[in-house]
This record gives C-alpha cells, sequence and structure tokens, in this order.
C-alpha cells in the first residue's frame, strides 16, 4: 500500500524540492504551507508520515507545538523534524517529544529517504510484533485441572451470556488478563474492541483525559479510553492505583452510563463492559481509605480469584508441557521434552507465577536445542536456584541452628510436602515413590504435621 507523507514548511522551494524526491519513490504526498494548513491537513486524514519544519509562521518553534499535538492525537505517526537554523538543544527537544529523527538543512535525498524508510519500517514493524502478540495472547488457554482453576473456568462459561461486572483478584503473572481476554472472547461482544488500560501506568496528571478523552482549541477530539472500548470491553489493571478523585468519576459514569470529554459540553453515551483487576487485597485498600467502598461495590459484581502458582503445583505438568508447544510453535522450532517430575519445579516457589514458568519454559526451550533431558534439568536449575540462592542460604544457616533431631524433621517435612505436591497430593503415589508403606506414610504426616496440599 502506498504511504502518504505530510510535508510542513513554509518554503516553497523546500516543499516542491521534497514532494518531487518522494513522489518519484512512489509516495503519495500532501503539503501544508504554514501551522494552520497543517492542522487542517492532519484533522483531514493522519498521514503515514509527516515531514515538519521547526519555525514556521507563529513563532521561533512553532514546528516543534505542532509536533507536540500531533503526537497527542496518534503517538505512532513518526515525524521528521527538519530545520536550517538548528542546535543541539532544539534536536534534543525534538527527540524528546517523540520526533522519529532530526535532520538540519541542507541535506542529501539518500539521508532523507533513508530517514523516512527507517521511520515507515518501525512503524510496520511495531504493528506486525502487535498483531503477534494480540494472536498469541488470544491463542493462550486456561491450563490447569486444579480445584481452583475448574472453578474459574466454571464462572467463565457461566458469565459468557451475562453482562455482569466482574472484579479479578490474584498476584501478579497469575493470569487476569488472560481470564478477562477469555470472558470477552465467550461473550456477545467479542467481534467489538477489548481495551486495556493499566491504572499503575497511566500518567497521575492525565488520567481523566485518557479515560475520557478531551476536546482540544483546535478542534480536534481524543478519544479516551471508554470511547475506544465502545460496544466492547474496558478492562480496568490494577484499579487500585487510580487516584481517589478519579475513582469519583469513574463511579458517576457507572452510575449515569455516559460522562462528557475534557472541555467537552457534550454527553457521550457509555455501552461497555467493565473488567476490573488488582493484584492487591482490595478490601483492606477500602478498609485503609485508599479506594472508594462504593466503586468496589460497583465493580465487584461478579468477583474472580486467581491464586499464586505454589497452592496449585499439581498444574504444573500441564502448563510445562502446554508452554513448550506453544512456544516451539512460535518460534518454528521443535517441542522442547521437559521432565514434568523434576524436583525443582514444586520445590520452588515461583514469585512470578505462571508468567514466571512461562518465561523459564521460552528460556530453556531456546538454550535446550539438541539437548538432553539431564542437561535440560540443569538449565532449569541453574535459573532457578540463581533466583532463590540468597533465600535457600538463609534457610541453609537456619537448619545448621537446629538440633539434628530438629533438623532431620524440617528435612522431612520440606521433602514429603514437595513430593505430596508432585504427586497432585495422591497418598498412594507419594508412597510408591519415595518407597514407604501407605499406612507408614500417614503416621509419618501426622507426626510431623503435614495436614494436606493445596
Amino acid at each position: 500500500m502506498t504511504k502518504e507523507i505530510l510535508i510542513i514548511d513554509d518554503n516553497l522551494d523546500i516543499r516542491q524540492l521534497v514532494s518531487g524526491i518522494l513522489i518519484d519513490q512512489g509516495f503519495r504526498v500532501r503539503e501544508a504551507a504554514n501551522f494552520d494548513q497543517a492542522l487542517l491537513e492532519i484533522n483531514k486524514k493522519l498521514p503515514d508520515v509527516a515531514i515538519i519544519d521547526v519555525k514556521l509562521d507563529k513563532g521561533d518553534n512553532d514546528g516543534i507545538e505542532l509536533l507536540e499535538r500531533l503526537k497527542k492525537i496518534d503517538d505512532e505517526v513518526p515525524v521528521i523534524m527538519i530545520s536550517g537554523h538548528a542546535n543541539v538543544q532544539m534536536a534534543i527537544d525534538s527527540l524528546k517529544l517523540g520526533a522519529f529523527e532530526f535532520i538540519q538543512k541542507p541535506f542529501s535525498t539518500e539521508r532523507l529517504l533513508n530517514f523516512l524508510n527507517r521511520a515507515i519500517e518501525n512503524v510496520e514493524l511495531k504493528k506486525e510484533k502487535r498483531v503477534l502478540e494480540n494472536k498469541l495472547f488470544h491463542s493462550y488457554e486456561i491450563i490447569g485441572n486444579s480445584q481452583s482453576i475448574e472453578k474459574v473456568k466454571s464462572l467463565i462459561n457461566k458469565l459468557k451470556n451475562a453482562e455482569s461486572r466482574i472484579f479479578i483478584s490474584g498476584p501478579a503473572g497469575s493470569g487476569k488478563e488472560l481470564v478477562a481476554r477469555q470472558i470477552h472472547k465467550q461473550s456477545s461482544r467479542s467481534s467489538k474492541p477489548f481495551v486495556v488500560v493499566n491504572g499503575a501506568l497511566l500518567d497521575p496528571q492525565k488520567y481523566e483525559l485518557e479515560l475520557f478523552g478531551a476536546e482540544n482549541s483546535n478542534e480536534t477530539t481524543n478519544f479516551g479510553f471508554f470511547e475506544k472500548a465502545k460496544d466492547g470491553t474496558l478492562l480496568i489493571d490494577e484499579v487500585t492505583e487510580i487516584p481517589l478523585e478519579t475513582q469519583a468519576k469513574i463511579l458517576r459514569v457507572l452510575i449515569d452510563q455516559k460522562f462528557k470529554r475534557v472541555n467537552g459540553s457534550k454527553e457521550i453515551n457509555v455501552n461497555v463492559r467493565i473488567i476490573s483487576t488488582s493484584s492487591k487485597n482490595i478490601r483492606e485498600e477500602v478498609d485503609n481509605g485508599n479506594f472508594r467502598e462504593d466503586l468496589y461495590h460497583r465493580l465487584n459484581v461478579v468477583p474472580i480469584f486467581l491464586p499464586p502458582l505454589k497452592d496449585r503445583t499439581e498444574d504444573i505438568p500441564d502448563l510445562l508441557n502446554y508452554f513448550s508447544k506453544k512456544i516451539a510453535e512460535l518460534n518454528g522450532f521443535n517441542e522442547v521434552k521437559l521432565d514434568t517430575d523434576f524436583d525443582l519445579y514444586y520445590n520452588y516457589n515461583w514469585p512470578g507465577n505462571v508468567r514466571e514458568l512461562r518465561n523459564l519454559v521460552e528460556r530453556i526451550s531456546i538454550l535446550s536445542v539438541n539437548e538432553n533431558s539431564n542437561n535440560i534439568n540443569q538449565l532449569v536449575q541453574d535459573a532457578l536456584t540463581q533466583k532463590s540462592s540468597s533465600k535457600n542460604l538463609d534457610s541453609y544457616e537456619n537448619v545448621l541452628s537446629f538440633p539434628l533431631k530438629e533438623a532431620r524433621e524440617q528435612f522431612e517435612k520440606n521433602y514429603l510436602t514437595s513430593q505430596l505436591k508432585k504427586h497432585k497430593g495422591n497418598i498412594s503415589k507419594t508412597a510408591e515413590f519415595i518407597g514407604m508403606e501407605r499406612s507408614a506414610l500417614h503416621r509419618k504426616l501426622k507426626t510431623l504435621g503435614v495436614k494436606g496440599v493445596n
């Protein structure tokens, strides 16, 4: 598809020169001779790339102002700034505001085309990466047969024909966004947008602008997340990070089902399904005065809890095999065969939860080409013990301070707990693996105070 370039320069000779070069290279070209013409062209249709002179007709650096306005409308449009009176600070300011490149006049045709092609390639790569990641994320499934995960799957199935607001809680990396996407995918809104806004990553000074959008003095409109998710699903990730003042405005939107853009007078009707998540205990946040109780009740119509991976280790074999297959498909290499009985998978605490496990499988898949199972286990051990070495050292030093009897009991307790986790709590299989009679294992577990495994 032919790319369209917008040339903004108050010098007619420069515009005609650059325009001729670009047309000869097969580009479509539009021109603007001053600040106001540039705004009209931008509002008419965003270009694939903009070439902007630093100095136009409204002041010394009005091209910089134009860059800033364009980036607010769409941050992904690449902008090449040009100037015949350039200095280092001017170039720095342009790049800080998001310019792709800064060129000083006079410039060669080769240099201009080089930057232009790189800008287009950069945008295309970003788009391809986003599409690929989106397809990959959509293709992921919720894996596991533990009681907690079966409950989550059942809830998702029940919610597909409902419009209820949902609150998903659980530690970071446990799969909250994946659950939200699955709910959207199975709902009647599945063909509409699924928009994610992360409360922890929003600019504290621009919460309302990003959520509700704005009407600008130059007659342009910035659309907020509520409008971007029209008729679809809006996922408010880490909702507890949003300030109380903005929480009040979100509550008003949920009550009235409408809002006004910043600086706007027109009321915009809301038709979105709200799913919220938090890795914090939201009840504690409410009790501590950090989150509005009335908003909490509005969002928490159907609660879903995702446990940490360490509390559902029976799902680890299925997760290992699933991620190994998925990562091989994505990267186009043979699926790595992981030893799902390797004790370290069940002894490790998994602070990063399922996300950390997936990252480990990806790392091992890349590093273990043509390796045997023993070498693969060594790679796993190197990766995980590196992260937990300080913790293990503390544990080791603590055990050294115990009398022999207590140290042995501590070892047996940890060992048997690990084996039970690996065998999904099955006493018979655990007893067979460790070489004990089933009744003897029962007595030992009772003596050690090991009551069961989650």
